[in-house]
């Protein structure tokens, strides 16, 4: 005779609804990305949301009677609907990998250890496909990024600085404008040298397609071109094997009447494209955050008020670039938010106590 089951507590209904409800909102926050994606991704993350889906068929009969009306879902698992539907995938991912990595499942008795291994493994295909996200925009984020914070935090030291000194106000907009403009005018500058640097680096180390174009007329028994398979870092007996294979196709392409004519070049565009971006995106997100700490000064602030209006504009600022820095790396944003904070403000900190002492001084 099989026991009968306990009824669940209240509690345990209301934290059932719960995972319900959050389970079929991330099944949709899958189905919803999928839209934007085709070919491997999209099935992956098609599978995902039917995972998800029988997710939510697990708590659906668990509840059985007690299921009651639908539910809407947790803050967080709605906010990543929304950007789901508004914006672009990278961060809904990032906010995914985490959710699914701090699964409640571990620590609930009531949650099968099947469906809590299922959200650990859904929680690296997610790291997986934000890698690729994150891949793919990491050269601007990285320009944008430092660019904004950059122009935050110098043109706020820049203008404490000067505030330290006892100028007048039309001194410190004056210094802070000149600030803007020779930042974001350097900043632009270092990218595109950086950029473009880093990609003809690269480019000289690639391997020459062109060696395909001589490979029929190499001498078979001195076979200079295992040597090419050595310097790319092959054994020598591996060298030796692949350069038999590489004259052996190129004979029998040769009788067939079929000789490749050699891949063309690699095109440099790419690179000289990547180095404007990333210029481009230095000079507008560091002029941008460079603003933002003379924007009192330029609506007629004192001395006293624009220095607080302006820390606090930079402050909520550098927690919000922090923050965003942290979800997209997909950990916790707010020890990234803070630690931006009091990097930026220890600086521009340090530069007020500099710029005191000068005015004392030269006063």
């Amino acid at each position: 005779m099989r026991p009968v089951e306990e009824p669940p507590t209240a509690r345990q209904i209301k934290r059932w609804r719960r995972y319900l409800a959050n389970e079929r909102a991330e099944a949709a926050v899958y189905r919803e990305l999928a839209h934007r994606k085709e070919g491997t991704e999209r099935d992956i993350l098609l599978r995902l949301a039917d995972s998800e889906s029988r997710h939510e068929e697990y708590w659906r009969a668990k509840l059985g009677e007690y299921v009651g009306m639908p539910q809407q879902p947790g803050l967080h698992t709605r906010f990543m609907g929304f950007l789901a539907k508004n914006l672009g995938s990278v961060f809904v991912l990032a906010l995914m990998q985490s959710a699914e990595a701090r699964t409640p499942y571990v620590d609930d008795a009531d949650a099968p250890d099947q469906i809590a291994a299922d959200e650990r493994v859904h929680s690296e295909v997610v790291r997986g496909l934000a890698e690729q996200s994150r891949e793919r925009i990491s050269g601007g984020f990285r320009a944008a990024v430092f660019g904004a914070n950059d122009g935050l935090v110098s043109n706020l030291a820049l203008v404490l600085g000067i505030l330290g000194s006892g100028v007048s106000p039309t001194i410190v907009l004056i210094t802070g404008i000149s600030g803007l403009l020779a930042g974001a005018l350097s900043m632009a500058a270092g990218e595109f040298i950086s950029v473009r640097s880093q990609a003809e680096l690269i480019e000289a180390t690639r391997p020459n397609d062109e060696i395909d174009r001589v490979i029929p007329e190499l001498d078979v028994n001195a076979n200079e071109l295992a040597l090419v398979y050595r310097a790319r870092g092959l054994e020598e007996d591996e060298a030796q094997e692949r350069a038999r294979e590489a004259l052996e196709q190129f004979r029998q392409a040769e009788l067939n009447s079929q000789v490749p004519a050699g891949a063309a070049p690699a095109s440099k565009e790419s690179g000289v494209d990547g180095a404007w971006a990333a210029a481009l995106s230095s000079f507008c997100c560091f002029g941008l955050g460079a603003l933002i700490p003379v924007l009192p000064f330029i609506f007629g602030a004192s001395i006293s008020v624009g220095a607080v209006v302006a820390i606090i504009l930079v402050s909520m600022a550098l927690l919000f670039t922090g923050g965003v820095t942290g979800v997209l790396s997909g950990r916790p944003p707010l020890w990234r938010a803070v630690r931006q904070l009091l990097i930026g403000l220890g600086a521009a900190g340090v530069t007020w106590a500099l710029g005191s002492l000068f005015g004392v001084v030269l006063g």
